[in-house]
């Protein structure tokens, strides 16, 4: 059976699990997440894989990264990632890599970026099945009327970043 290593990071925005799997980051995702779970099951099972407790060269460089975005000396993250998940939540989760650093946009805005103006309830799932967290920045999608709304690490996380990018 294959293996995803895991490793717990305590972010000043709250406490991430991190994990790899074959050279890429597959997951960065909120301890607390109320879907934990379920992702942990869905990565499971789509990489025949088990989780193993321990650290790998991935996510050593996540980690360093982090610890860049979180002392404001990076802004953009150079780590490989795999996405696990429908084609769909790939496509969504792949659009979230354009959002730039420091900015925000609405579930509709993006669905209408995507190509799939009527799909904002889809998309919001999608983005809330998002198990790479910060690398892949769920956290700037917002309420159409600029609200923060639905964020897996939680809404004083989802400020916490915001605030932290809106601070350059």
């Amino acid at each position: 059976m294959n293996t995803i290593q895991i490793q717990h990071y305590d972010s000043p925005a709250g406490e991430l699990i991190l994990g790899s799997f074959e050279g890429k980051l597959c997951m960065c995702d909120w301890t607390g997440e109320k879907r934990r779970a379920r992702t942990d099951a869905r990565l499971q099972k789509a990489l025949e894989a088990r989780f193993d407790i321990g650290g790998s060269e991935v996510i050593d460089r996540a980690i360093r990264e982090l610890e860049e975005y979180f002392s404001h000396k990076r802004e953009t993250f150079d780590i490989p990632l795999l996405f696990v998940g429908t084609d769909f939540q790939k496509k969504v989760w792949s659009h979230l890599l354009t959002i730039p650093y420091g900015g925000t946009i609405s579930y509709g805005e993006m669905a209408r970026q995507i190509g799939m103006p009527k799909a904002v309830r889809a998309l919001a799932n999608a983005n809330g099945a998002n198990a790479i967290s910060i690398f892949a920045p769920c956290h700037r999608v917002i309420g159409s009327d600029n609200r923060l709304v639905g964020y897996g690490g939680g809404l004083k996380a989802k400020k916490i970043l915001l605030d932290l990018e809106s601070a350059k």
